[in-house]
């Protein structure tokens, strides 16, 4: 899959900074990164690289398509990406608020954030998918591209949601470090909203990667 060059590296994104931020005590730089990084390295076991490997191997049966598919494509992306993001600010703000949830702690933020991981994975593998789908049909180079997208999408996913579970954990802790120090709600609901914010901008990178291939290989001037 094509690289979205306008992005930064895992160990650079805002989630792994944010929650970093969140920590005990202070560390040397690079290490919170690292730390947290290494989780999402090296992942790709051997039964996986096979299928990689056949996947650029395998002569793509595909013709190309010579219709713009980026305009429409790039336009669901930015309509899915601003309604999970309007979702997670009404949520994240709403959470808490509730009279049967007072008093019990740190539980209607975890049922929060879960519910909005559960949103943006539903929503995005199928944006994915789609994205995948017109860039399929771009061509044998492009449909070989999205043959590798989608072997790395199944050989990743099982290890993807091991991170992205822990971070309601790490999110626990943060609202009693916040409580002990007798930080109102609302200051940990505006780092709830930051942290999902993040962790969507971190989800949608392989689909704007999809994205970028894409573009590169529409014909320019179709529509």
């Amino acid at each position: 899959m094509a690289q979205h060059t306008g992005r930064a590296g895992l160990t650079g994104t805002a989630l792994v900074r944010l929650l970093a931020g969140m920590g005990d005590a202070p560390q040397r730089a690079g290490e919170p990164c690292a730390a947290f990084a290494d989780g999402l390295v090296q992942w790709v076991g051997w039964t996986d690289a096979i299928a990689l490997s056949a996947a650029l191997e395998r002569p793509a049966a595909s013709t190309v398509n010579p219709q713009n598919r980026y305009a429409g494509e790039h336009a669901e992306y930015e309509r899915v990406r601003a309604t999970l993001a309007q979702a997670i600010g009404r949520e994240s703000q709403a959470a808490g608020r509730s009279p049967l949830e007072a008093g019990m702690g740190f539980a209607p933020y975890r049922q929060c954030y879960v519910a909005r991981q559960q949103a943006m994975g539903v929503a995005l593998a199928a944006l994915r998918e789609r994205v995948r789908a017109a860039l399929a049909a771009c061509g044998p180079d492009a449909a070989r591209l999205a043959a590798v997208d989608a072997v790395l999408a199944q050989a990743l996913a099982v290890q993807e949601q091991r991170v992205f579970a822990a971070v309601p954990a790490r999110l626990e802790k943060h609202f009693q470090r916040l409580c002990a120090a007798e930080a109102g709600p609302d200051a940990f609901r505006a780092d709830l909203q930051a942290v999902l914010l993040a962790e969507l901008e971190l989800r949608l990178q392989p689909v704007e990667g999809l994205l970028e291939a894409l573009r590169r290989h529409t014909p320019s001037g179709c529509t």
